[in-house]
């Protein structure tokens, strides 16, 4: 009787180590599954993402194509710009384009800089870093247009003054006003992207340098500085990226003049200023593609300067 019972118990126990080793395996199965459909989906993302992309420089090559075979590369380097007479040269806007996003790189690096230090070095914690931080969130995600808005109400009339002062004609719209307006817009891409990485600067370096009595400055210009610079150059094309297509802020205070601009404080356009103000008038085949190949032009550029930033940033972060 006793054997039996034993024996019973024994093939219980088989059954149930048998049963729960059979829900292991099927759970394993079910987790294999779920993860096979899950690197599926993340493949067909970046796959769609790749094909959104190639879909828009197709698009904007196919629709450039009436102006490329009509203008060829003299489209580039002719200064008129009517629409009337069929005369297209983008000469103008290129110009408005490197003008305004070139000063406004000039007048944010210094600020991008010394925001990157105090938050990387200085402040990287605290009540004070907390708030700063949240402030340049803000201002990256402030819609352009309230910087529109903002600088044609309070920059322009400023910039007026400062013009009478110096003797020139007091538009108040015009390139320096977009590029004041621009780099007030980009100091938050370069200030993050510096402050990342001056915080990835080894804390051997700074304390050796310390240890041989270097005082704080010393460490800041002979060992961060030199240790993070590729990466603030980075921040800084990135910056350069971002100012190059900004569209509804320079649009509202460039002054959306088409003629050549003669100094920093002339009206003008940038190359997406001008097609945000004529593409919806836009009527002829030729002014149509015009304006889609400044949009390829754009495209390409800024696909440029952004791939040579990451390219920066991964270099950066192998030799750190």
């Amino acid at each position: 009787m006793e054997q039996t019972m034993s024996a019973n118990g024994f093939v219980n126990l088989q059954e149930t180590t048998i049963a729960r080793k059979t829900k292991q395996v099927n759970r394993s199965n079910n987790h294999i599954k779920g993860e096979k459909i899950f690197k599926g989906l993340l493949n067909f993302a970046g796959l769609l993402l790749i094909l959104v992309v190639c879909g828009i420089l197709i698009t904007l090559v196919w629709q450039s194509l009436p102006a490329l075979r009509s203008l060829g590369l003299r489209f580039f380097w002719t200064d008129t710009w009517n629409p009337v007479t069929n005369v297209f040269g983008a000469l103008p806007f290129l110009l408005g384009t490197l003008i305004t996003s070139f000063l406004a790189l000039i007048i944010s690096i210094p600020f991008s800089i010394a925001v990157a230090i105090l938050l990387g070095e200085y402040f990287p914690k605290g009540g004070f870093s907390n708030f700063m931080r949240s402030t340049i969130d803000l201002i990256a995600a402030v819609p352009s247009v309230i910087f529109g808005f903002w600088g044609f109400f309070v920059l322009v009339p400023l910039v007026r003054i400062f013009e009478i002062k110096i003797g020139v004609s007091p538009n108040g719209l015009g390139l320096f006003s977009s590029a004041l307006v621009l780099a007030i817009m980009i100091i938050p891409y370069a200030a993050s992207l510096g402050t990342t990485m001056i915080k990835m600067v080894p804390s051997a370096l700074k304390e050796g340098a310390y240890a041989l009595g270097a005082t704080r400055w010393e460490v800041l210009r002979s060992v961060i500085l030199p240790y993070s610079k590729s990466g603030l150059f980075a921040g800084i094309l990135l910056s350069l990226g971002r100012a190059i297509g900004e569209t509804m802020a320079v649009t509202m205070v460039i002054g959306n003049s088409n003629d050549l601009p003669k100094s920093i404080f002339s009206t003008g356009n940038t190359m997406a200023s001008v097609i945000a103000n004529e593409f919806g008038a836009a009527t002829d085949h030729v002014y149509i593609s015009a304006l889609v190949e400044m949009g390829l032009f754009l495209f390409l550029v800024t696909f440029v300067i952004n791939w040579i930033g990451k390219a920066v940033i991964k270099r950066f972060s192998k030799n750190g």
